[in-house]
């Protein structure tokens, strides 16, 4: 799988190819120091994955991945400072088309034990596989698996819904944009969003949420009470869970058990705490997603009556956690990214009246 890199700083680029060059399947075929050399070698080289840098010279990542998108659309993976601007700038890129985004942490250890090369690798790996694959799956093939993917699915009735969860990773900020802004501002209960991201990302992300939505968006923390009509982004680098206290208040715990799981925050640890405090009045949507973090939680949870929809393969940046629940027979149906906004419009458009 051929992989460009794109970065300002040469020891940045020897070491991301070097970390690249270790994991068999990648190889990189072209090393650009700035934007307008990763414009030029993506439109000769074609590659399946792009590492691009967001602050370089002459062209900035965003620009150059405008021009990218245009000229020849690739799963691009941008690699943004961990501060607020560059996590501000690294959602801009994922609405502009990027695939995925990793903040710059050379040498560090990241939440689940991963290095920062590792996981770097692993998001890149995914990104080309995911590439490959869609060109190789026909239209045809394509929309016939997605009709078949789901049986026949009777929405649960909403008067017994308490919660809707929502689990999302690589290619997810744009969807859940979609899905949030077919909510009515009178929606009758709360919105639990798991999104795996850094910190001051998922902080960022719901300042963005709560701009463009028609209901509250908080960046929710340990103790947060979950009320009707708002939506709560669990913060990245911890893991939440639901907990029902006295009076059948629901609240968010956050800290950082279970420390085996690989993502934070963690979908599994999200929905099996859900699975044990709203139960089968629970609606959840798994979104796209490298690996299959929310398989376990989902199994939990649809085994105490809770209700999933997955995300279809052609819509899905990288398939992973979609099919991982789907393919176990978990998801009560699969659908597109709009049909599960038109789904929640309906459902709160019922429970409102």
């Amino acid at each position: 799988m051929r992989v460009l890199i794109a970065d300002d700083s040469a020891f940045m680029r020897q070491a991301l190819a070097r970390a690249i060059g270790e994991t068999g399947g990648l190889e990189v075929v072209g090393r650009a120091k700035n934007g307008k050399e990763a414009v030029e070698l993506a439109t000769q080289l074609k590659p399946d994955a792009i590492s691009l840098d967001i602050e370089m010279p002459e062209m900035d990542g965003l620009t150059a991945l405008r021009h990218i998108m245009r000229a020849c659309p690739t799963r691009v993976l941008m690699c943004s400072s961990l501060t607020t601007a560059g996590s501000v700038q690294s959602l801009q890129a994922l609405r502009m088309g990027a695939a995925d985004v990793i903040a710059k942490e050379n040498g560090a250890t990241l939440p689940g034990g991963k290095t920062f090369h590792e996981e770097y690798v692993r998001r890149l790996q995914a990104l080309a596989e995911s590439s490959i694959e869609a060109r190789q799956v026909k239209p045809e093939i394509q929309t016939k698996t997605n009709q078949n993917s789901g049986p026949a699915w009777t929405p649960p009735r909403i008067e017994r819904l308490d919660l809707i969860a929502i689990g999302s990773s690589t290619g997810g900020p744009p969807v859940l944009e979609t899905l949030l802004t077919a909510l009515p501002a009178n929606l009758p209960v709360p919105v639990v969003v798991a999104q795996h991201m850094p910190r001051i990302f998922t902080q960022s992300m719901a300042e963005r949420l709560n701009d463009v939505a028609p209901l509250p968006v908080v960046h929710a923390e340990h103790g947060t009470p979950l009320r009707p009509g708002q939506v709560y982004v669990c913060p990245g680098g911890e893991h939440a869970h639901v907990v029902r206290y006295a009076q059948n208040q629901l609240r968010l715990k956050v800290g950082p058990e279970p420390t085996t799981d690989l993502y934070y925050p963690s979908v599994d640890a999200l929905f099996h705490s859900i699975a044990e405090a709203t139960g089968a009045r629970t609606l959840a949507f798994i979104l796209t997603g490298i690996g299959e973090d929310g398989s376990k939680g989902a199994k939990t949870l649809r085994d105490a009556g809770g209700h999933i929809v997955a995300q279809d393969r052609a819509s899905s940046v990288v398939y992973g956690m979609p099919r991982s629940v789907a393919e176990r027979g978990l998801a009560s149906t699969v659908m597109s990214p709009d049909q599960m906004a038109a789904l929640l419009g309906e459902l709160a458009t019922k429970a409102a009246a």
